[in-house]
């Protein structure tokens, strides 16, 4: 008998949780999020099984996800296997045209194969595609010492409303076309910024392995302006990795992306915590606090 009352408070409990929940089921019913998926999740099955079904379950409560994917682990074991030499600039890849050959094979191959697979195994709909797919994104080269390596400078997101109206799930790799036709890489967070800005998107979520943007005393700021961000970065408290997600966050909501979230990836359902509870998740950027 205490085992059922056990269950009985179990489900009173999940019941209570989805009636909380209604008002923010309502408010991004219809939202577009995109989703920069990377970082540990992307190597364990288990947690990219758990990722795929909180994406589907987005679809089915009404947003509209967009997930861009990372796979620089991947693209290093891929690059050694077939013995090509990587050298680097300041930190940064150098990508020359053998490079970006295997860059190609492994992000629009195995990597975008992989979470598609995990969506559709999960009663999703899923496509992948590329920035080079479709005229997605465009791009610049970003610095020519580092080689194929670029900017997007024009975004036509025209194929994703395409795949929205048929209830399918865009899974992008970040690569794009230069105006010659050549394949350059692109910066997971950088191409999602860019999608998201020329969506529109109600949220961006930027997954990644820090629970959010800390203060100098190392708790996790769950909610910042631009101004703040930038004095943050000023005083040397946003700093090393966090500084390119800052910047992405800041180049989109000036985009016309109406929130951006830095949030721990390795979190169960951290995508349904940050929708759809009012506790959040990680750290969320709007231009203003009161804004929805």
């Amino acid at each position: 008998m205490k085992k059922q009352d056990a269950m009985n408070r179990d489900w009173i409990a999940t019941a209570r949780t989805l009636s909380h929940a209604l008002p923010l089921l309502q408010r991004y019913g219809g939202a577009t999020v995109v989703v920069k998926f990377g970082g540990h999740a992307m190597g364990d099955d288990d947690e990219m099984d758990s990722f795929a079904r909180d994406i589907v379950l987005m679809q089915q409560v009404g947003v509209n996800p967009v997930i861009v994917h990372g796979g620089g682990p991947m693209i290093n074991q891929m690059l050694e296997r077939l013995g090509v030499k990587s050298d680097f600039v300041d930190g940064k890849r150098v990508t020359d045209a053998a490079t970006v050959e295997v860059v190609e094979m492994v992000l629009s191959g195995r990597v975008n194969k992989r979470i598609v697979q995990a969506i559709n195994d999960q009663g999703g709909k899923a496509v992948g595609l590329s920035g080079k797919d479709a005229g997605l994104m465009v791009c610049e080269q970003t610095n020519p010492t580092l080689g194929f390596v670029g900017t997007p400078t024009q975004v036509d997101p025209s194929v994703l409303h395409t795949l929205f109206a048929a209830d399918t799930i865009p899974v992008i790799a970040p690569l794009g076309a230069g105006r010659k036709g050549e394949t350059y890489n692109i910066n997971g967070d950088t191409a999602a910024g860019a999608i998201a800005t020329a969506l529109k998107a109600d949220r961006l979520l930027l997954l990644t392995d820090v629970a959010g943007v800390k203060d100098a005393g190392g708790e996790v700021l769950t909610e910042l302006t631009p101004d703040q961000i930038r004095k943050l970065t000023d005083e040397g408290v946003i700093a090393g990795g966090m500084i390119p997600k800052t910047e992405t966050a800041l180049a989109a909501i000036d985009g016309g992306v109406r929130g951006v979230v830095i949030l721990d990836g390795r979190a169960p359902n951290a995508c349904l915590l940050e929708l759809y509870t009012d506790h959040g998740a990680g750290s969320l950027i709007r231009a203003e606090r009161l804004a929805t």
